[in-house]
């Protein structure tokens, strides 16, 4: 089986596995919006819910596998099963010492952390009380989600994928179940809500047990310390977790921002980070995820060739999946937003709202997926300082552009300063990632982005028209409306297909041919 074709299936098992976790995360916020709707309260939980959010995305999704990986694969390749055994023991008991004394001081220090990142909820007492409860309710999540990372990097390069991806289910599960079972049960409901996301993470852990146990790679800790991989991965780490973290480091920024705005606010813009996230989930980290182990092992074999043809396909075949996804949501922000929240609590104005801020996060999304494997291409050679160089940039951008924006702009105005920073973070890693491979096959890659752009502008402005002839403010009943906008969104889909079929899409063509072989 080619290369492409590994990458390829690998993907598609991590999305399928990732769609299934994402529309429960989406039935779970639903959920919550039902009962809870948008007010100070649902602030608090969802600022304090960011923090082991932030560190799912930083060592789930990102620095644990971009630091991990690359070292554990080039152990394997080189030096076999015993040895790569023996250095995630190390680690798996360093993690265990670091991650106690980490989470215990978070606890402790929980009311300056949400001074930190909520300074604006100090003039309300009792929204920064609640806040630092939950926060410190949550805080044992950094704990199972890090050494779930850990599973789940151990489980990847050894080309094992779907179940580390299916793991986030549980916490979604674990959140549903307190929310329609003990929440009431509760004097704050929300602190309910808090403990089951600790209890997810523990989930998330014993579900992978079993998958290590299929590839006879239970792993016990260690305490050697002085282990020479561990060393490497601790240097890759620290450099990873703020370059592969951008994105969550401009998340938090907002946060910070948003604190100062009026109520309701910071859960306009965590509904609306959640729906740009379901793509970047489904395809960005899914693809990321799935070439990660591949990249590194052309790496650590020197085949540079190889490893620029995987990233131009890995990213090309990217762009073609998430450019209609980001027209799509600009178009139709509204109406989904409307169709997937508004209901008891949630109000026309909280989707008026909401739909406002996912319009200006959507037009990031090119460049929060691309950065993805732009960064993971630099991990693979075990360079972790240059995206650090380049997130610093980033993150200066994102601050300037919040300051400017959020007053003419509101929450939108956060939204569209962290897509114009993902896209100078994106511009300035592909060029550099250039520089240092002599050719990155830039030529098709642009190439094949134009192709993608034009057809889902296309799609996008006739979904909006289309929608718009439907009377799609009338009283019709929440399901009429969905069947209008599932329809609606079908018909855009194959007006892209169609036009890229007509523009000779190479990337069309491929997944075509791959699903002929497959029948």
């Amino acid at each position: 089986m080619d290369e492409k074709r590994n990458v390829t299936k690998a993907a598609g098992q991590i999305s399928i596995a990732t769609t299934g976790s994402r529309i429960l995360g989406f039935v779970r916020d639903i959920l919550l919006a039902r009962i809870f709707g948008a007010t100070d309260k649902t602030d608090a939980f969802f600022i304090a819910f960011r923090i082991p959010n932030l560190f799912r995305e930083l060592f789930a999704e990102g620095s644990m596998s971009a630091a991990f990986i690359p070292v554990f694969t080039e152990t394997l390749t080189k030096e076999g099963r015993d040895d790569a055994k023996k250095l995630a023991s190390a680690v798996l008991a360093f993690m265990i010492c670091a991650l106690s004394v980490i989470c215990l001081l978070g606890i402790i220090f929980a009311p300056y952390v949400v001074s930190a990142i909520a300074p604006g909820f100090i003039k309300s007492p009792d929204k920064f009380s609640l806040t630092v409860k939950l926060t410190k309710i949550m805080f044992p999540f950094l704990f199972f989600i890090s050494i779930a990372a850990l599973a789940k990097g151990v489980l990847n390069s050894l080309r094992s994928f779907f179940i580390p991806a299916l793991a986030p289910i549980f916490l979604n599960l674990a959140i549903i179940t307190s929310a329609l079972f003990f929440a009431h049960k509760f004097e704050v409901p929300l602190v309910a809500i808090g403990l089951a996301v600790s209890v997810g993470g523990a989930l998330q852990v014993a579900i992978q047990i079993p998958a290590l146990m299929r590839k006879r790679f239970i792993v016990w800790p260690v305490f050697s310390f002085a282990h020479p991989g561990l060393k490497k991965i601790l240097r890759l780490l620290l450099p990873a977790v703020v370059g592969m973290g951008v994105a969550q480091i401009n998340i938090f920024i907002s946060t910070i921002f948003v604190s100062y705005l009026s109520g309701g606010s910071a859960t306009y813009l965590y509904y609306a980070m959640r729906l740009v996230h379901l793509p970047i989930g489904i395809f960005g980290v899914a693809m990321a995820t799935a070439v990660l182990p591949s990249l590194s092992e052309h790496a650590a074999k020197g085949d540079n060739k190889t490893l620029r043809d995987t990233f131009s396909f890995s990213l090309r075949l990217l762009f073609f999946i998430t450019l209609p996804a980001m027209a799509g949501l600009m178009a139709l922000s509204e109406p989904i937003i409307h169709v997937l929240l508004q209901r008891g609590e949630f109000t026309a104005l909280a989707t008026t709202e909401t739909a406002y801020a996912l319009m200006f996060y959507s037009s990031g999304l090119w460049a929060f997926v691309g950065t993805r494997i732009v960064a993971s291409t630099f991990y693979s050679f075990q360079d972790t300082k240059t995206p650090v160089k380049i997130a610093a940039l980033s993150v200066l951008t994102n601050i300037i552009f919040s300051f400017l924006l959020m007053g003419p702009l509101r929450p939108g105005g956060l939204a569209f300063a962290n897509a114009i920073a993902s896209a100078v973070n994106f511009v300035v890693l592909f060029y550099l990632l250039r520089k240092r491979l002599g050719s990155v096959d830039g030529s098709n890659i642009v190439r094949s982005f134009i192709k993608a752009f034009t057809a889902s502008a296309a799609m996008g402005i006739m979904g909006f028209f289309v929608l718009k002839m439907c009377a799609w403010n009338d009283q019709s009943v929440i399901f009429e409306k969905a069947g209008v906008l599932a329809s609606v969104i079908a018909l855009c889909i194959g007006i892209y297909i169609l036009i890229m079929h007509l523009m000779k899409s190479e990337e069309l063509r491929y997944l075509i041919n791959m699903r002929k072989r497959k029948g």
